[in-house]
């Protein structure tokens, strides 16, 4: 049975990976709605220019008549919620576009859906009987782990450190209590750190690779003793769909990668790819991890999280299939085989054919990308 899935922030990172792995079912069509800001980059989806099932419309998830319009005009069956500011750093220096994004957009977007699915319980019921909103969240809203074996569960409390987090946690809220109150088909995933290809040149992974082949300081908060879970992007996005077309409604589900490393490992470990990998180094360098210096931590940095997916993997039936030790090789491998990507998206150049194209326009704007 063909189904229309639509995602929002379908160019971000995460989300251009659920559209590239959509697309490989032959039963979905794709609507891509992104309002195309720093971290969205269609260029991560040029591979669907040709394909007819797949359709971009640029537009923000806070314009509430846009959004009434989108439903109204591409009938989804499934809604995979991505579109969200999502970096710490930028969250504690400018706070108020996350609360904007992160639970306005969330709330437009949950209240467009419910318009949508009770007209479609008049209209069509069997339809509406299928329809999903999954929306898509982060371990961060789970706060900081204390014991060295403490995991985060499904039922374990939130407590957001930071102005990010903060407002994941709150439209996770929402999404859960327009489920509560007003019956709308909702799922909720947390996932942990993600990483892989096209990936924003601000994150982690990325900034360390290409600060080392530029010859450039590979700064570590603190000690670097910080511990993440980390997911490579591709199993994160087969776990969504899986949520999204097979998880019950009302729960939610934790997707981790089996990957607890400390910033610093990930740093040396990029370092030790790129010895392999790139061994021409730039001048003045002898090794790749002499760049790795400490900087002072940012606020409210929290130690330690970790993902119990257990609940996925026994209902669900989804595994990571990379470790960490192949996802950050195929990953380092793919920075350095795409610089053009990484010069674009960094250059401004990208965002200039963006306003040239894309400035202003709505529904029904340009399709295939």
């Amino acid at each position: 049975m063909h189904r229309t899935v639509l995602v929002s922030g379908g160019a971000g990172f995460i989300g251009s990976a659920v559209i590239r792995e959509l697309v490989d079912l032959s039963w979905v069509g794709v609507v891509n709605v992104d309002k195309l800001t720093y971290a969205g980059n269609l260029e991560s989806l040029s591979s669907m220019a040709s394909d007819s099932r797949y359709t971009f419309v640029h537009a923000d998830i806070c314009d509430a008549a846009t959004m009434r319009d989108v439903f109204q005009t591409y009938h989804p069956d499934v809604v995979m919620h991505l579109a969200a500011e999502s970096h710490v750093d930028r969250s504690i220096d400018g706070p108020a576009a996350f609360i904007e994004t992160n639970i306005v957009g969330t709330y437009t977007l949950l209240e467009a859906a419910r318009v949508y699915w009770q007209n479609l319980k008049e209209s069509d019921p069997e339809k509406a009987k299928r329809f999903r909103f999954h929306h898509v969240s982060t371990d961060e809203v789970y706060g900081d782990l204390h014991g060295g074996e403490d995991l985060f569960t499904e039922t374990t409390p939130y407590a957001p450190s930071s102005p990010y987090s903060a407002s994941k946690a709150s439209s996770d809220h929402l999404v859960r209590a327009w489920q509560r109150t007003y019956g709308l088909p909702t799922l909720i995933t947390n996932c942990s750190n993600n990483y892989g290809p096209y990936h924003f040149p601000e994150k982690l992974v990325p900034l360390m690779i290409l600060n080392a082949r530029a010859g450039k300081s590979l700064p570590v908060y603190g000690n670097g003793q910080q511990v993440r879970d980390w997911l490579y992007v591709e199993d994160h996005a087969r776990a969504l769909i899986k949520v999204a077309t097979e998880g019950e409604v009302g729960e939610t589900y934790n997707i981790g990668g089996h990957n607890e490393v400390t910033n610093l490992e990930v740093v040396e470990r990029v370092c030790e790819l790129l010895e392999e990998l790139a061994p021409d180094k730039p001048d003045g360098v002898k090794h790749y991890r002499d760049l790795i210096t400490f900087v002072a931590d940012r606020p409210g940095h929290d130690l330690r999280y970790a993902i119990d997916a257990s609940k996925i993997e026994r209902e669900l039936g989804w595994v990571p299939r990379e470790t960490f030790d192949t996802g950050l090789r195929k990953t380092v491998q793919w920075y350095l085989d795409n610089g053009d990507w990484v010069e674009r998206v960094t250059s401004g150049a990208y965002r200039d054919w963006v306003e040239k194209h894309y400035g202003g326009q709505g529904v029904g704007g340009a399709n295939h990308g």
